[in-house]
């Protein structure tokens, strides 16, 4: 990816009860998401807000303001050549200032954290299908179902308790990958990879370095991606370090982006393709 290809790099922050974009801001961000029931999370440094702003925020995400609201942050990047995506989405936790003379603030964010609080209770009648569920579950958190998994009846569901700990709950119904990914709520095969989401990788891709082998499979480093996502098929091809070579299915992704400093990477951590279906 060349560094004549500009990049891009904004947020949206609810501030009562409406989303405000940040763009012209230094913003500096890094985050963890994964494939499975683990909250992603994200520190987001953005520079140059408005006073009335800072103060806002702080005091509507302190844990000494009751009754917690529920504030979310938006983060997107990518280049000017195929334009931005959705890198992360998440409540904000806690919002801290800078020392002076900075006028910055971190932002603190996990995906799905305001549903930690909120509780619910959801039974059938009867056996019922394990994406009907999914979709009952997804529909009351406001998230978009992606269902890419052998579907099964499920007897007897039963459940109360944290909207956000049903997917655990869906994870346990069987050999799958449950979670949330920004605002869409992800059920496939265990180790599958997600339909119409894949990634070559090699040298002239934004390859950095060469992978490295892992319990699990391998770790690579390359130029931030907007196919790079959990669950995402990726292929690679390295020259350097040719056992790693192959189709894995990425489990986890670890991501640093700066607008105005060198940052603009990923990091993925994925298994072998077909590798835990071959071992159960």
């Amino acid at each position: 990816m060349s560094d004549f290809d500009p990049r891009l790099l904004c947020c949206e922050i609810e501030i009562d009860g409406k989303m405000h974009v940040y763009e012209e801001v230094y913003i500096q961000a890094s985050g963890q998401k994964t494939a499975n029931t683990l909250q992603n999370e994200c520190t987001i440094k953005i520079g140059n807000l408005s006073k009335p702003v800072r103060h806002y925020l702080i005091t509507e995400t302190s844990p000494y303001n009751l009754p917690r609201k529920r504030k979310r942050i938006v983060l997107y990047a990518g280049r000017q050549s195929y334009g931005s995506f959705k890198l992360f989405e998440g409540d904000i936790l806690s919002c801290t200032p800078s020392q002076p003379p900075d006028v910055m603030l971190t932002i603190k964010a996990k995906t799905g954290a305001y549903f930690m609080s909120e509780s619910t209770t959801n039974s059938y009648a009867g056996p019922t299908s394990l994406n009907t569920i999914a979709r009952d579950t997804a529909s009351g958190m406001g998230l978009t179902l992606n269902f890419q998994a052998r579907d099964k009846l499920v007897s007897n569901y039963n459940y109360s308790g944290a909207k956000l700990q049903q997917v655990n709950k869906l994870a346990e119904a069987g050999s799958y990958n449950a979670y949330v990914d920004d605002d869409r709520l992800i059920i496939k095969n265990a180790d599958a990879p997600l339909e119409n989401l894949a990634i070559t990788l090699n040298k002239n891709t934004g390859m950095i370095g060469m992978p490295e082998i892992t319990e699990q499979g391998i770790k690579v480093k390359y130029l931030l991606d907007p196919e790079s996502r959990p669950g995402a098929r990726l292929t690679v091809e390295s020259e350097l370090n040719p056992v790693t070579s192959g189709s894995f299915v990425i489990y986890k992704i670890n991501f640093e982006v700066c607008n105005r400093e060198t940052s603009w990477y990923t990091i993925a951590e994925c298994r072998r393709l077909g590798l835990w279906q071959a071992q159960i």
